[in-house]
């Protein structure tokens, strides 16, 4: 199975941020000891979006290609405010924001606690048109807290942009769709599974067991001890 895309231009941005991560060592395999996440799924892979701010040179590129992507499928003009997540959404949203010359603001995972109690930081005006940016996705969830916590304010918040998006777990796409949120991304770990077949990043005993994941994650989860259907990780999710 290989990544689908809506044009040629898509699947080159698509692999070359894939080979940017692999580079900066941002992907990291690791079948004999798996990664937990907050939803309760089992992966023997993880992606570290964050090293990108450390590479002025990749992510000055990836930047590019995610503002292209951005007019591309939404519109230059069609973004009144960019709005990064905390904390990991906050560098990429102001440069995002910086490049596509609009005001830029950052959203809290819930209120501050004191002050103002505010939950978002920056001037995002009722009816204003905002891009939630952040660096990465696995099955939306905190996604969907971000946008209702900008609706709320009285926001208008239609789409999401990320650099990564792990592309596998069920419901990702439609539980999103359902909240009227459209996820933008550059690439997936289908992305980076057919740019290692150009390079021996990692072992091929690796590279077949995350196959495995990939095509059957809810299994592969199960298996390892994490959760084993949507309905388990929406109850996690509900209770953290």
């Amino acid at each position: 199975m290989t990544a689908l895309h809506a044009s040629d231009w898509d699947r080159d941005a698509a692999l070359t941020t894939a080979r940017i991560l692999l580079e900066i060592k941002a992907v990291n395999f690791r079948p004999e000891e798996p990664y937990t996440f907050t939803s309760g799924w089992k992966s023997p892979v993880y992606i570290d979006c964050r090293k990108i701010i450390s590479f002025p040179r990749a992510r000055n590129r990836i930047m590019e290609l995610g503002v292209e992507k951005i007019g591309r499928h939404i519109g230059y003009e069609s973004i009144d405010v960019v709005v990064g997540g905390e904390t990991a959404g906050i560098p990429f949203g102001a440069w995002i924001a910086d490049r596509m010359m609009a005001p830029m603001a950052y959203v809290r995972k819930k209120p501050k606690g004191f002050g103002r109690n505010a939950q978002i930081e920056g001037e995002v005006p009722v009816g204003q048109r905002t891009l939630l940016v952040e660096d990465l996705t696995t099955d939306g969830g905190s996604k969907i807290r971000f946008a209702n916590a900008l609706r709320d304010a009285g926001a208008i918040c239609e789409h999401t942009f990320v650099v990564f998006f792990y592309g596998v777990f069920p419901g990702s796409f439609e539980k999103m769709k359902e909240m009227g949120l459209n996820l933008h991304h550059l690439c997936t770990w289908w992305d980076v599974l057919e740019v290692c077949r150009e390079r021996p990043y990692f072992s091929e005993a690796a590279l077949k067991e995350v196959r495995k994941f990939l095509e059957d994650p809810v299994s592969w989860s199960k298996a390892h001890g994490g959760v084993g259907s949507v309905d388990e990780a929406k109850l996690k999710d509900a209770v953290e």
